[in-house]
């Protein structure tokens, strides 16, 4: 700081002495005012000790002062890029929205544990400024997914630089069954893995067909199979436009060709989250059009994986890899699944495999 910085620094630390020992809050906030302009003139040249001592300062002048002067300080220095962090976290984690939300939407000051331990514990106007920022790392929307309520959900799905983990898209899909805005906003994202597209299209064919029937309640069953068929057709092309779906068919098909295929093979694909690749080998394994396959795959239930597994007689650690690589089972449902699997006969488990492919077959022949 220049020598006229210093002589102002002294002069407002003396006052600031003599404010907290007798001053009023309409003085405190006078001082704030002050020293938020002091910091201001500094740029962003302070060392860590400068930071320390203003984020003591700010600290104390805060403390018992009107809603309306903390949420000015917050908005000046929520942009800031060197903002005393201790400030920063304080402002972040008031009560009141209005003192928050420009620090939750803007700071660059405040990290991922501090985002996830807001998002955890504040209110449902914080969680929406979080769903705000410009970057958001999958650990943090993973909690606004999971926590927050329909607006903060289609905020972060609607944020172009939200990233979305595994199990956050696997949520994102599950809670917009029903919701037309927020399967939009869920389905528009360029980033959104194949196979949670194809279980957005699922449901919402499901929530289509319920409208259609109750609008027309004579033609309920012409409509489901318009339904199927425009969920068939746009599964086939989103596989034909999809170049990592081409690429690991052919890459598995290779592998198929060469016998190096099995189901040491599929667990690793599975345990990879390689889904394309565990798609394309339980078809060339099962002999089964790979559309079928991946259909069986992406139902929101376990019996197709099962189906598939129990034609091949694989155990239950791989049946368990391909689940948990389509987002896993409640702890609740993982014995009674295992159970379920164990019982499951291979004769059954061909038929029921006989009946999805002649199924495929069905809306060819109709149109």
């Amino acid at each position: 700081m220049s020598n006229r910085s210093n002589a102002v620094a002294i002069k407002l630390l003396d006052d600031l002495e003599d404010t907290l020992a007798h001053g009023n809050v309409a003085r405190r906030v006078e001082l704030l005012r002050s020293i938020t302009d002091l910091f201001f003139a500094g740029g962003i040249d302070y060392d860590d000790d400068q930071l320390d001592l203003f984020d003591d300062v700010f600290a104390c002048l805060v403390q018992n002062i009107e809603v309306s002067a903390k949420a000015l300080l917050a908005q000046r220095l929520a942009p800031h890029p060197t903002a005393p962090r201790r400030i920063i976290h304080t402002l972040a984690f008031d009560d009141m929205i209005e003192v928050a939300e420009p620090v939750l939407t803007q700071s660059p000051r405040l990290d991922d544990a501090a985002l996830i331990e807001n998002a955890r514990t504040k209110s449902q106007s914080h969680l929406l400024a979080i769903s705000k920022r410009s970057r958001l790392s999958g650990a943090v929307t993973d909690v606004l997914v999971e926590r927050g309520d329909d607006a903060v959900v289609a905020s972060a799905a609607g944020n172009p630089g939200a990233e979305f983990s595994e199990n956050g898209y696997a949520m994102l899909v599950e809670r917009a069954e029903g919701n037309d805005d927020l399967a939009t906003h869920v389905g528009a994202r360029a980033s959104i893995p194949r196979h949670h597209l194809l279980k957005l299209i699922a449901k919402a064919s499901d929530t289509v067909r319920k409208r259609l029937k109750a609008a027309h309640p004579n033609t309920a069953e012409a409509i489901d199979g318009v339904v199927k068929q425009v969920a068939a057709n746009a599964q086939s092309r989103l596989a034909a436009d999809d170049g990592d779906v081409a690429a690991a068919r052919l890459h598995v098909e290779k592998l198929h060709e060469a016998r190096q295929l099995d189901e040491a093979g599929v667990t690793l694909f599975a345990r990879d989250g390689k889904f394309n690749e565990t798609n394309a080998a339980l078809a060339c394994l099962t002999n089964t059009p790979f559309g079928t396959v991946e259909r069986m795959m992406i139902e929101s239930r376990s019996e197709g994986v099962m189906v598939l597994a129990k034609v091949l007689e694989f155990s239950w650690t791989t049946v368990k890899a391909i689940l948990d690589m389509r987002g896993g089972l409640p702890a609740e449902d993982a014995a009674f699944t295992k159970i379920s699997y164990e019982r499951l006969k291979s004769s059954t488990a061909q038929q029921v495999l006989r009946f999805h492919k002649m199924q495929q077959q069905q809306p060819a022949a109709g149109a």
